[in-house]
């Protein structure tokens, strides 16, 4: 095989600094917590309450809840913050919120918004315009069609870094890495080959455009793997469809590895409260 090709190759795109992402998972302790008074579980709610609507209230920061499905957690968070220290303050709060012992971590994880290095550059789009529809590289259709490529990629690239997540009901979380064994070695791919297989995993994500909102975050050298991915739906059907179909893609068929699945509703906090029954 090909080796990998340099990090300085110029048709690759160099990511740039994004919010960090933190995933929560929490099973709670309804032993110890009946044992709080009626008073006492009053204040441990409200003083949840405070905290999820102070962190709401900072910016460059989003906090989602969640009733977690199935008992391998009950209670998930979701926060996305531009500050390392503001996001380990907020996720070790949440932790303590409801008072000592109520919430136990089960499963946690920590990744930041990237850009692709596979996005397509706008040499490559001239390229193709020239191939493809046969335009004049200094024509002015081509002009016009390269303007309209850089504020479609300027806004692609704000939604990656900077992404406003959604009020869609279900939840899908699940981390994953690229195989690095001797058959199937994705790091020993060259670039183009890489790129190519990307371009073909990205259009079976593009056909479930309203359906699946997709949110790929990095993890090298932050977790045990190489990114999370987060899906939001409206509904479980769309999640499945989408993991089985990609899971059928060449990239994901014969390079990737993939970890535990926890799937959630995204929750009002009193809603929340009830559905864990505090």
């Amino acid at each position: 095989m090909t080796p990998q090709a340099s990090p300085n190759d110029s048709d690759r795109v160099i990511p740039r600094e994004g919010w960090h992402v933190i995933h929560l998972f929490f099973h709670l302790d309804q032993a110890q917590w009946s044992l709080y008074s009626d008073e006492e579980k009053l204040e441990a709610k409200t003083h949840l309450a405070e905290l999820v609507q102070e962190i709401r209230s900072t910016g460059s920061t989003q906090l989602l809840t969640f009733s977690m499905v199935t008992p391998k957690s009950d209670v998930g968070f979701m926060l996305l913050t531009d500050d390392l220290h503001q996001a380990n303050r907020f996720e070790k709060q949440l932790g303590r919120a409801l008072g000592s012992g109520i919430l136990n971590p089960v499963y946690s994880y920590l990744s930041m918004t990237e850009l692709s290095e596979y996005t397509t550059t706008e040499g490559q789009y001239a390229d193709d315009l020239v191939r493809d529809e046969g335009l004049a590289r200094d024509g002015a259709e081509m002009a016009a069609k390269l303007e309209e490529f850089r504020r479609r990629m300027e806004k692609y690239n704000k939604d990656r870094l900077y992404p406003n997540m959604p009020d869609w009901p279900v939840f899908c979380f699940y981390p994953m890495s690229k195989r690095r064994d001797g058959t199937h070695n994705w790091f020993h791919l060259d670039f183009e080959a890489r790129r190519k297989l990307m371009a073909g995993h990205a259009r079976v994500g593009r056909g479930y455009a309203g359906r699946v909102r997709q949110l790929i975050t990095g993890s090298t050298g932050l977790d045990e793997w190489e990114w999370g991915v987060t899906l939001f739906s409206h509904n479980t059907q769309d999640i499945k469809e989408i993991v089985y179909e990609m899971r059928f893609d060449e990239v994901s068929a014969l390079y990737a590895e993939f970890g535990d699945f926890y799937i959630g509703l995204q929750l009002p906090l009193d809603e929340l409260f009830r559905r864990v029954g505090i």
